[in-house]
């Protein structure tokens, strides 16, 4: 709990919503200039800022009962279907749509893990491990806001991808009688 320790809770959701935010207006600059028109950039980066800062607003502010992280957790699991869903519409991916899909999914297990640690082992002692949830959840909401500015393969995850998938891949044997 260091970090938001130190930055204070609402001010770092604030900044993760802000750097969101600058990512799409980042990227609707970008597609006005026709650059990248026919991907799921634009559409990735504003499902983003949508579900961050409604989530922030009316998760936290506006329910009427306390948040757990079960219900963070759903939340980034609805964020996953819309961009699955965005991908199904547009069909063409950007380098940053993979960064999104492998952020919110570590960030989903975490929470996962919070939610057992807190809620059903009803452990209300801060440990190391919730210094890891904050850290890691934080670091990887900048990383996806970094990949949707740069658009780029920056930590290599799609190398690391096409490698495990060509384990997979069948060698093709040409036959010829």
């Amino acid at each position: 709990m260091f970090i938001t320790e130190f930055f204070g809770f609402f001010s770092l959701s604030a900044l993760v919503m802000w750097g969101f935010l600058m990512a799409f207006f980042f990227n609707l600059f970008v597609y006005s200039l026709d650059v990248k028109r026919n991907t799921t950039l634009l559409l990735s980066s504003l499902i983003m800022v949508v579900s961050y800062s409604s989530s922030d607003y009316f998760l936290t502010w506006l329910s009427i009962y306390n948040i757990t992280y079960l219900d963070w957790a759903l939340y980034d699991f609805a964020t996953l279907i819309s961009l699955f869903l965005a991908y199904k519409f547009i069909k063409i991916t950007t380098p940053s749509f993979l960064y999104l899909v492998c952020g919110l999914f570590i960030n989903m297990f975490l929470l996962l893990i919070m939610h057992i640690d807190v809620f059903i082992n009803k452990n209300d002692h801060p440990w190391f491990f919730w210094d890891i949830y904050t850290f890691g959840v934080t670091t990887i909401d900048f990383l996806m806001i970094i990949s949707l500015i740069v658009d780029r393969d920056f930590l290599g995850l799609h190398k690391i991808k096409n490698k495990i998938l060509s384990l997979f891949k069948k060698p093709k044997i040409n036959y010829t009688p």
